[in-house]
Protein backbone atom coordinates (compact mmCIF):
# COMPACT_ATOMS: atom_id res chain seq x y z
CA UNK A 1 0.00 0.00 0.00
CA UNK A 2 1.21 3.49 -0.82
CA UNK A 3 0.02 6.53 1.15
CA UNK A 4 0.04 9.94 -0.53
CA UNK A 5 -0.08 12.80 1.99
CA UNK A 6 -1.76 15.63 0.11
CA UNK A 7 -2.65 17.86 3.06
CA UNK A 8 -1.33 17.53 6.61
CA UNK A 9 -2.26 20.77 8.38
CA UNK A 10 -5.17 21.18 10.80
CA UNK A 11 -7.93 23.75 11.19
CA UNK A 12 -7.03 26.20 8.42
CA UNK A 13 -4.58 26.33 5.50
CA UNK A 14 -1.43 28.39 6.02
CA UNK A 15 1.51 29.61 3.96
CA UNK A 16 4.80 31.38 4.43
CA UNK A 17 8.46 30.68 4.95
CA UNK A 18 7.94 29.15 8.38
CA UNK A 19 5.64 26.48 6.90
CA UNK A 20 7.56 25.70 3.71
CA UNK A 21 8.80 22.20 4.58
CA UNK A 22 5.73 20.64 6.15
CA UNK A 23 3.24 22.57 4.04
CA UNK A 24 -0.01 24.31 4.69
CA UNK A 25 -2.83 22.34 3.05
CA UNK A 26 -5.48 20.79 5.27
CA UNK A 27 -6.27 17.14 5.81
CA UNK A 28 -6.23 14.71 2.89
CA UNK A 29 -4.46 11.41 2.28
CA UNK A 30 -4.88 9.03 -0.66
CA UNK A 31 -4.22 5.29 -0.83
CA UNK A 32 -3.06 3.26 -3.81
CA UNK A 33 -1.98 -0.33 -4.37
CA UNK A 34 -0.05 -2.47 -6.87
CA UNK A 35 1.38 0.53 -8.71
CA UNK A 36 -2.09 1.81 -9.58
CA UNK A 37 -3.29 5.41 -9.14
CA UNK A 38 -5.01 6.26 -5.83
CA UNK A 39 -8.60 5.05 -5.56
CA UNK A 40 -9.39 5.62 -1.87
CA UNK A 41 -9.11 9.08 -0.31
CA UNK A 42 -9.50 9.95 3.36
CA UNK A 43 -10.78 13.49 3.92
CA UNK A 44 -11.15 16.35 1.46
CA UNK A 45 -9.33 19.32 2.91
CA UNK A 46 -7.52 21.78 0.68
CA UNK A 47 -4.87 19.11 0.10
CA UNK A 48 -7.32 17.29 -2.18
CA UNK A 49 -6.46 19.64 -5.01
CA UNK A 50 -2.89 18.30 -4.97
CA UNK A 51 -4.04 14.70 -5.49
CA UNK A 52 -4.28 15.45 -9.20
CA UNK A 53 -0.47 15.25 -9.35
CA UNK A 54 -0.58 11.58 -8.36
CA UNK A 55 -3.21 10.95 -11.04
CA UNK A 56 -0.94 12.25 -13.83
CA UNK A 57 -3.76 14.26 -15.34
CA UNK A 58 -6.25 11.38 -15.43
CA UNK A 59 -9.76 11.64 -13.96
CA UNK A 60 -10.22 10.27 -10.48
CA UNK A 61 -12.26 7.08 -10.24
CA UNK A 62 -12.72 6.03 -6.65
CA UNK A 63 -14.15 6.81 -3.24
CA UNK A 64 -13.71 9.61 -0.78
CA UNK A 65 -14.27 8.92 2.94
CA UNK A 66 -14.83 11.92 5.20
CA UNK A 67 -13.93 11.57 8.86
CA UNK A 68 -16.31 14.43 9.70
CA UNK A 69 -17.66 17.62 8.14
CA UNK A 70 -15.56 20.45 9.53
CA UNK A 71 -14.35 22.98 6.95
CA UNK A 72 -10.74 21.81 6.96
CA UNK A 73 -11.89 18.34 5.88
CA UNK A 74 -14.38 19.29 3.14
CA UNK A 75 -13.38 22.47 1.35
CA UNK A 76 -11.05 20.85 -1.18
CA UNK A 77 -13.86 19.12 -3.10
CA UNK A 78 -14.82 21.94 -5.51
CA UNK A 79 -11.15 22.46 -6.43
CA UNK A 80 -10.28 18.83 -7.17
CA UNK A 81 -9.46 18.74 -10.88
CA UNK A 82 -9.42 14.95 -10.96
CA UNK A 83 -13.06 15.04 -9.92
CA UNK A 84 -14.00 17.43 -12.71
CA UNK A 85 -12.48 15.72 -15.76
CA UNK A 86 -14.56 13.65 -18.17
CA UNK A 87 -14.91 10.09 -16.93
CA UNK A 88 -14.58 10.92 -13.25
CA UNK A 89 -16.29 8.90 -10.51
CA UNK A 90 -16.25 10.24 -6.96
CA UNK A 91 -18.30 8.28 -4.43
CA UNK A 92 -18.35 10.34 -1.24
CA UNK A 93 -19.03 8.63 2.12
CA UNK A 94 -19.74 10.64 5.27
CA UNK A 95 -20.81 9.71 8.80
CA UNK A 96 -24.51 8.88 8.96
CA UNK A 97 -26.39 11.48 10.98
CA UNK A 98 -30.04 10.94 10.11
CA UNK A 99 -30.05 13.41 7.21
CA UNK A 100 -29.70 12.83 3.47
CA UNK A 101 -25.89 12.93 2.96
CA UNK A 102 -25.98 15.46 0.12
CA UNK A 103 -28.24 17.73 2.16
CA UNK A 104 -25.96 17.35 5.17
CA UNK A 105 -22.86 18.24 3.16
CA UNK A 106 -24.70 21.20 1.62
CA UNK A 107 -24.84 22.77 5.07
CA UNK A 108 -21.16 23.67 4.59
CA UNK A 109 -21.16 23.91 0.79
CA UNK A 110 -23.99 25.95 -0.72
CA UNK A 111 -25.07 29.53 -1.51
CA UNK A 112 -24.71 32.11 -0.08
CA UNK A 113 -21.50 30.69 1.43
CA UNK A 114 -20.33 29.07 -1.82
CA UNK A 115 -21.53 29.34 -5.46
CA UNK A 116 -22.74 25.74 -5.80
CA UNK A 117 -23.92 22.82 -3.70
CA UNK A 118 -22.44 19.29 -3.70
CA UNK A 119 -24.69 17.74 -6.37
CA UNK A 120 -23.48 20.38 -8.83
CA UNK A 121 -19.87 19.19 -8.66
CA UNK A 122 -20.45 16.81 -11.56
CA UNK A 123 -22.53 13.89 -12.80
CA UNK A 124 -19.99 11.41 -11.46
CA UNK A 125 -20.31 12.58 -7.84
CA UNK A 126 -22.52 10.54 -5.50
CA UNK A 127 -23.09 10.90 -1.76
CA UNK A 128 -23.61 8.10 0.75
CA UNK A 129 -24.12 7.75 4.50
CA UNK A 130 -21.62 5.48 6.26
CA UNK A 131 -22.13 3.54 9.48
CA UNK A 132 -19.51 2.04 11.82
CA UNK A 133 -18.49 -1.51 11.01
CA UNK A 134 -16.58 -3.42 8.37
CA UNK A 135 -16.86 -2.34 4.73
CA UNK A 136 -15.29 -3.28 1.39
CA UNK A 137 -14.58 -0.09 -0.58
CA UNK A 138 -12.43 0.11 -3.73
CA UNK A 139 -11.00 -3.37 -3.00
CA UNK A 140 -9.81 -2.20 0.42
CA UNK A 141 -11.14 -3.58 3.68
CA UNK A 142 -12.20 -0.59 5.79
CA UNK A 143 -12.95 -0.80 9.51
CA UNK A 144 -14.97 2.22 10.69
CA UNK A 145 -15.49 3.33 14.30
CA UNK A 146 -16.79 6.48 15.95
CA UNK A 147 -14.19 8.45 17.91
CA UNK A 148 -14.62 11.46 20.22
CA UNK A 149 -14.25 14.91 18.68
CA UNK A 150 -16.13 18.16 19.16
CA UNK A 151 -18.76 19.46 16.79
CA UNK A 152 -20.30 16.49 14.98
CA UNK A 153 -20.05 12.76 14.50
CA UNK A 154 -16.47 11.76 13.71
CA UNK A 155 -15.04 8.49 12.38
CA UNK A 156 -11.65 6.86 12.52
CA UNK A 157 -10.56 4.31 9.93
CA UNK A 158 -8.34 1.27 9.59
CA UNK A 159 -7.69 0.36 5.95
CA UNK A 160 -6.24 -2.99 4.81
CA UNK A 161 -5.16 -4.12 1.37
CA UNK A 162 -4.55 -7.77 2.24
CA UNK A 163 -0.89 -7.40 3.14
CA UNK A 164 -0.64 -4.17 5.15
CA UNK A 165 -2.80 -1.86 7.22
CA UNK A 166 -2.96 1.83 8.05
CA UNK A 167 -5.01 3.51 10.79
CA UNK A 168 -6.24 7.09 10.36
CA UNK A 169 -7.28 8.91 13.54
CA UNK A 170 -7.40 12.59 12.81
CA UNK A 171 -9.40 15.09 14.90
CA UNK A 172 -9.37 12.80 17.91
CA UNK A 173 -10.19 14.09 21.41
CA UNK A 174 -9.57 11.24 23.91
CA UNK A 175 -9.75 13.71 26.82
CA UNK A 176 -13.50 13.85 26.20
CA UNK A 177 -13.67 10.38 27.80
CA UNK A 178 -11.51 11.22 30.81
CA UNK A 179 -7.90 12.09 31.66
CA UNK A 180 -6.50 8.62 31.14
CA UNK A 181 -3.34 7.34 32.86
CA UNK A 182 -1.08 10.23 31.78
CA UNK A 183 -3.64 13.05 31.69
CA UNK A 184 -3.70 13.11 27.87
CA UNK A 185 -6.95 11.19 27.46
CA UNK A 186 -8.27 7.67 27.64
CA UNK A 187 -6.91 4.84 25.50
CA UNK A 188 -10.50 3.97 24.74
CA UNK A 189 -11.80 0.82 22.99
CA UNK A 190 -12.46 2.44 19.59
CA UNK A 191 -8.96 3.90 19.32
CA UNK A 192 -7.32 0.70 20.50
CA UNK A 193 -9.39 -1.47 18.14
CA UNK A 194 -8.56 0.69 15.14
CA UNK A 195 -4.84 0.91 15.95
CA UNK A 196 -4.36 -2.77 16.81
CA UNK A 197 -2.92 -4.70 13.89
CA UNK A 198 -1.91 -1.61 11.91
CA UNK A 199 1.54 -1.14 10.43
CA UNK A 200 1.21 2.66 10.41
CA UNK A 201 -0.82 4.98 12.65
CA UNK A 202 -1.64 8.42 11.22
CA UNK A 203 -2.81 10.42 14.21
CA UNK A 204 -3.94 13.88 15.28
CA UNK A 205 -0.94 15.69 16.80
CA UNK A 206 -2.19 19.26 16.87
CA UNK A 207 -0.99 19.84 20.45
CA UNK A 208 1.69 18.76 22.87
CA UNK A 209 0.95 17.37 26.33
CA UNK A 210 2.13 20.65 27.86
CA UNK A 211 -0.35 22.61 25.72
CA UNK A 212 -3.41 20.50 26.56
CA UNK A 213 -4.51 22.43 29.68
CA UNK A 214 -5.02 25.55 27.55
CA UNK A 215 -5.89 23.98 24.19
CA UNK A 216 -7.89 20.81 24.91
CA UNK A 217 -11.19 22.68 24.46
CA UNK A 218 -10.53 22.62 20.70
CA UNK A 219 -11.03 18.85 20.65
CA UNK A 220 -7.64 17.53 19.52
CA UNK A 221 -4.85 15.25 20.75
CA UNK A 222 -1.32 15.58 22.00
CA UNK A 223 1.49 14.15 19.91
CA UNK A 224 2.67 12.21 22.95
CA UNK A 225 -0.72 10.47 23.14
CA UNK A 226 -0.37 9.31 19.53
CA UNK A 227 3.03 7.79 20.24
CA UNK A 228 1.87 6.05 23.42
CA UNK A 229 -1.20 4.66 21.64
CA UNK A 230 1.11 3.23 18.98
CA UNK A 231 3.31 1.64 21.67
CA UNK A 232 0.35 0.11 23.47
CA UNK A 233 -1.01 -1.33 20.22
CA UNK A 234 2.42 -2.41 18.88
CA UNK A 235 2.27 -0.21 15.81
CA UNK A 236 5.73 0.19 14.29
CA UNK A 237 5.36 3.68 12.80
CA UNK A 238 3.35 6.68 13.97
CA UNK A 239 2.85 9.62 11.60
CA UNK A 240 2.09 12.89 13.38
CA UNK A 241 -0.67 14.66 11.44
CA UNK A 242 -3.08 17.62 11.57
CA UNK A 243 -0.36 20.06 12.61
CA UNK A 244 -1.42 23.22 14.40
CA UNK A 245 -1.69 26.06 11.84
CA UNK A 246 0.51 28.25 14.04
CA UNK A 247 3.17 25.56 14.36
CA UNK A 248 6.29 26.34 12.31
CA UNK A 249 8.53 23.77 10.64
CA UNK A 250 11.02 24.19 13.50
CA UNK A 251 8.25 23.62 16.03
CA UNK A 252 7.21 20.36 14.34
CA UNK A 253 10.84 19.24 14.29
CA UNK A 254 11.00 19.82 18.05
CA UNK A 255 7.90 17.70 18.63
CA UNK A 256 9.31 14.81 16.58
CA UNK A 257 12.59 14.96 18.48
CA UNK A 258 10.78 15.06 21.81
CA UNK A 259 8.53 12.10 20.96
CA UNK A 260 11.15 9.84 19.43
CA UNK A 261 12.38 6.89 21.42
CA UNK A 262 12.64 3.10 21.46
CA UNK A 263 9.87 0.91 20.12
CA UNK A 264 8.10 3.27 17.71
CA UNK A 265 9.33 5.12 14.65
CA UNK A 266 7.99 8.70 14.83
CA UNK A 267 7.75 10.89 11.73
CA UNK A 268 5.80 14.04 10.93
CA UNK A 269 3.65 14.13 7.82
CA UNK A 270 4.34 16.80 5.23
CA UNK A 271 2.45 17.83 2.12
CA UNK A 272 3.66 15.70 -0.79
CA UNK A 273 5.09 12.89 1.35
CA UNK A 274 4.62 9.39 -0.08
CA UNK A 275 4.91 6.50 2.37
CA UNK A 276 5.25 2.85 1.43
CA UNK A 277 3.48 0.76 4.06
CA UNK A 278 5.52 -2.40 4.71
Amino acid sequence: MRVHFCGTRGSTPVSGQGHARYGGNTSCIALSRDGEPPTLVLDAGTGLQDLSKALNGAPFRGSLLLSHLHWDHTHGMPFFRGGLLDGHRVDVYLPEQGIDPEELLAQVLCPPHFPIRPRQLGKGWTFHALEPGQHEIEQFSVQVAEIPHKGGRTFGYQVRDGSSAITYLTDHSPLALGPGPEGMGEYHPAAVALATGADVLVHDAQHTAAELPQQAYLGHSAAEYAVELARRCQVGTVVLFHHDPWRTDAGIDEIVAGCSGPGVRVIAAFDGMVLEVP
